[in-house]
């Protein structure tokens, strides 16, 4: 059985353990898929939490680097509002 390619697509072969592929099937079974599309969706699952930590992270430090620099900018004009007394 020969499968058609779209030229978006390419082919990947991997080396899994046998237990991992006789869960890969059983589980294609029972959701109706095929395993092909079982292991491309968890392909994209995986990368889609990747790139959601490191957005996270990259956020995170964006605001501790702002935070920093608004207790920065308190300590420089923290005399200012008594300068009107």
């Amino acid at each position: 059985m020969v499968q058609k390619i779209s030229a978006k697509d390419a082919r990947l072969n991997l080396i899994v353990p046998l237990d991992l592929k006789r869960k890969l099937i059983k589980t294609a079974v029972s959701q109706g898929k095929k395993v092909s599309a079982l292991v491309r969706e968890s392909i994209e699952e995986k990368l889609a939490r990747v790139e959601r930590k490191h957005f996270e992270e990259k956020m995170r430090e964006a605001y501790l680097d702002m935070g920093e620099e608004n207790l920065d900018t308190v300590e420089e004009f923290k005399y200012v509002d008594a300068e009107n007394l």
